[in-house]
């Protein structure tokens, strides 16, 4: 296998999950019968077009930390975490469309999956530039 593969495969099945769920806007759209560009008048698509939304806000942050986590620490653990981070946006959204109220135990899988990416890359970052430093 090629080094970062599994980081690779993570991101591409965020990537699909990314476009579900823009897959289930249009879902919504067609089952409330409001076309685009409305983004308002239907509780169930407002939902889906917020979930949308929302993973989209966090995929730069999501796949830049998954990366470097896979560059200065593993590939296997990033690839992971990342397996834990869609979990969590699956959970999220679900949740989310169901009921705004049950969003939040998928949104702190997620959050804390990334945050374990974020700060464990650049925490691996600065200890590689420190002891380059020395």
């Amino acid at each position: 296998m090629q080094p970062h593969s599994l980081v690779a495969i993570v991101t591409l099945l965020s990537l699909i999950l990314y476009f579900s769920m823009g897959l289930g806007v249009a879902r919504a759209r067609q089952k409330c019968g409001i076309q685009a560009p409305t983004m308002t008048g239907d509780p169930v698509l407002e939902r889906c077009i917020r979930v949308q939304a929302n993973t989209l806000e966090w995929l730069p942050i999501f796949l830049v930390s998954m990366w470097l986590f896979a560059l200065y620490w593993n590939d296997l653990v990033a690839a992971g975490v990342g397996l834990v981070w869609i979990v969590g946006r699956v959970l999220y959204g679900r949740g989310y469309v169901a009921d705004p109220a049950k969003r939040e135990t998928g949104f702190v899988i997620q959050a804390l999956a990334c945050a374990v990416l974020l700060f464990g890359a650049l925490g691996r970052v600065v200890y590689v530039l420190a002891v380059a430093g020395a």
